[in-house]
This record gives structure tokens, sequence and C-alpha cells, in this order.
């Protein structure tokens, strides 16, 4: 059940990501075409660069519970595969304690900065957007990075008990 809830909300929040992605591009096509296009009476979108810099936030932190939950992470192949699989547990189990950490941190200071941008009115230039807004949309996605790295330190110490990989995991 949790393995369920867990996967399904990394894998929507790494859609939800890429058509953030998609909605980027699209804006910046637009707006450098329009630059391009001002003989004819086109401008820039105004702000464009305020909204993709607010979506490659919360995108980039949109795909990291995806990456923690598929060991999408860069891994030292050439030296494990020369381990046994015990061995290769520990090492998960290891990454995996370091890498919750590191999340947490990550959405602890998040957070912080959110509440900070919103208590001083912080907005953006052209737009006049709060920036605390492109903070929480970055946060969603650092507190379930946090939830799901440590999510994975359970799996691991499963895989470490039981010497094999749990069903369904990659």
């Amino acid at each position: 059940m949790i393995h369920r809830l867990v996967h399904a909300l990394a894998k929507g929040l790494a859609l939800a990501g890429g058509l953030v992605l998609v909605a980027m591009l699209l804006l910046t096509v637009a707006s450098v075409a329009g630059r391009a296009m001002s003989p004819l009476g086109l401008e820039s979108i105004p702000g464009a660069y305020e909204l993709v810099e607010m979506g490659t936030a919360f995108a980039i932190f949109a795909f990291l519970p995806w990456c923690q939950l598929t060991r999408g992470h860069v891994t030292v192949d050439l030296v494990m595969n020369a381990a046994g699989f015990r061995a290769n547990r520990v090492v998960d189990l290891a990454a995996n304690l370091l890498m919750t950490g590191a999340a947490g941190v990550v959405a602890w200071r998040l957070v912080l900065g959110m509440l900070d941008k919103q208590r001083y009115g912080e907005t953006t230039f052209i737009l006049g957007l709060p920036l605390w807004i492109g903070y929480a949309a970055a946060v969603v996605g650092a507190v379930l990075f946090a939830l799901v790295s440590l999510y994975c330190c359970g799996r691991s110490l499963g895989e470490l008990q039981a010497g094999h990989r749990e069903e369904g995991a990659p």
C-alpha cells in the first residue's frame, strides 16, 4: 500500500514537472519569436524570464523524488559490481541515509527561505509576482524528496534483511 502511494506521488510530481518544462519551452519560444518579429509589431513576452525561473525551480525539485525512488542517482558501478549483494545493500542503505539527511536539510532551508520571502513581501521585478510562490512550488518537491528518501531507507533496510531486492523495486 505505502509503496503504491509513494510511487504514485513521485511519478505524478515528475509528470507535473515535465508539463511545466513543456510550458516553459512554449513560453520561451513564443517570447523569442515575438522579439524576432518586432518589425511586424510583435514583442517578447514581459516577465517570461521570471516565469521560466520559477518553473525551473519547481521542475528540478519535482524530478528528485522519482529519481530517488527509481535509484536514478549516479552510482559507482565499477567498484560495486565487484562487491557482493550484501555489500551493495549496505552501501545502498548508507547512501539513502545520507540522501535523506541532505534532502531534509534542503527542504528545511527552502521552507525558511519561502517564509522569509513571504514575510518581506519580495516580488519579481517585471510581473510583480510574490517570490515566495516559486519557493512554495519548490518546497513541494523538496519535502516529497525527503519523504521518498526516508521510504528508500526503509526499502534498503528491508532488502538488506531479506537478502534480495523488494518485488517491484528497480
